[in-house]
């Protein structure tokens, strides 16, 4: 075992809600603890200016032509987690070693290797005064890669604490539902040969992010709770059928995913709950077929299936998976002992580590890089 260090985990997801602070301690490889997990909800106004700068980056030139605008927010961006960074060392009284922090993505473009997150590690750094690993996306994309997923690499010190302690045997399938849907086939460490790059994962399609939207765009709410709404609606079959033949003609898993992959202009003319329940299904559906996807490369990943991430808790949507999925175990991860709102921001703690250790963290088989490699810039700015 090495040096144990501390850390911070920033994450702002696709979601756009706001920013999970995790604290956890390792050595960057097989030693994990989880010490404080908070989250930080942004108010309307940065939402809706997230939204939109979002919404106008729809190719690499925008990039430039709101460069103002864009700066402007990731300042914002940056001093929200200079807040919530300082709450929650006071809250916590934890001594950090450093953080890292993953920014708020605005546009993801892998053919260009091009990926932004607004977020100002320098900044960062200078008004925390710690080390600060952000960025952390480029290099894989410098090395062929997608940029995404990132976390597998955590997932699976995640599956091997929890089989040491509940004994589920392997494989352990992790499923994580946040804007966009990912799912990592994971590693028992017990096995030999080379462990890490024997870990596969990819982004299978959306997850919350249209029910979202269109829970947003068409009624006062952010987000269908427990998929309450959809649930009292009706599938549009005809609909339901037409965007699924849409979308999943020559779907790729090899491909990382954004948002802006998808819209909801379908569902246009539904009404609330039937475009609620619409939606959802065509979800389900490329998230079961992302998981079927993974059972015919490997059969017997179809062992068991542990849920994290916002969508796990659209009661709605995990039984559609089950529906349309008959075969699989699903659960969440939150049964064995793992706050599955906290995952995310702990990886990025995790990774943090390794990054600064100047360790792997993507891999050929999770974002189809050349061969494993680093990422994160570390910058001490104070």
């Amino acid at each position: 075992m090495g040096k144990i260090y501390t850390a911070i985990g920033l994450m702002s997801g696709t979601s756009l809600d706001g920013v999970d602070v995790s604290i956890i301690k390792s050595d960057g490889n097989r030693e994990f603890s989880s010490i404080f997990d908070r989250y930080f909800e942004y108010d309307e106004e940065l939402i809706q200016k997230i939204l939109n700068i979002r919404e106008k980056i729809t190719n690499p030139d925008k990039l430039n032509k709101y460069s103002d605008e864009i700066k402007n927010l990731e300042r914002k961006i940056t001093l929200f987690n200079v807040e919530a960074v300082k709450e929650t060392l006071e809250i916590s009284k934890s001594l950090v070693d450093l953080i890292g922090f993953h920014g708020q993505t605005i546009f993801h473009y892998p053919e260009k290797k091009i990926t932004k997150q607004l977020g100002d590690g320098k900044l960062l750094s200078q008004l925390v005064k710690k080390k600060v690993v952000y960025n952390f996306r480029q290099n894989d994309l410098e090395n062929g890669g997608q940029g995404a997923p990132l976390t597998p690499i955590f997932h699976n010190v995640l599956a091997n604490k929890i089989n040491n302690k509940f004994n589920l045997g392997f494989p352990l399938n992790i499923l994580n539902i946040g804007g966009i849907s990912n799912i990592t086939s994971t590693v028992d460490w017990k096995s030999s040969g080379h462990i890490l790059d024997d870990i596969n994962a990819y982004d299978i399609g959306p997850g919350n992010c249209l029910i979202d939207e269109w829970i947003r765009k068409n009624s006062k709410k952010k987000y269908d709770k427990d998929g309450l709404l959809a649930r009292s609606g009706t599938i549009d079959k005809l609909v339901l059928n037409q965007a699924l033949e849409n979308f999943t003609e020559n779907y790729n898993y090899e491909k990382s995913l954004d948002v802006k992959d998808y819209d909801i202009f379908f569902a246009k003319g539904l009404s609330l709950e039937n475009g609620a329940a619409t939606i959802t299904n065509f979800t389900a559906t490329l998230i079961a077929n992302g998981m079927r996807h993974a059972h015919r490369i490997s059969p017997q990943t179809i062992n068991r299936w542990l849920v994290c991430g916002g969508g796990r808790k659209n009661k709605y949507l995990l039984d559609s998976i089950k529906y349309i999925f008959k075969q699989i175990n699903i659960e969440p991860i939150d049964q064995y002992e793992v706050d599955g709102d906290f995952v995310e921001s702990q990886a990025f703690g995790y990774l943090a580590i390794r990054s600064f250790l100047k360790l792997p963290i993507s891999f050929p088989n999770t974002t189809g890089c050349k061969e494993s490699c680093t990422g994160g810039e570390i910058v001490k700015n104070f």
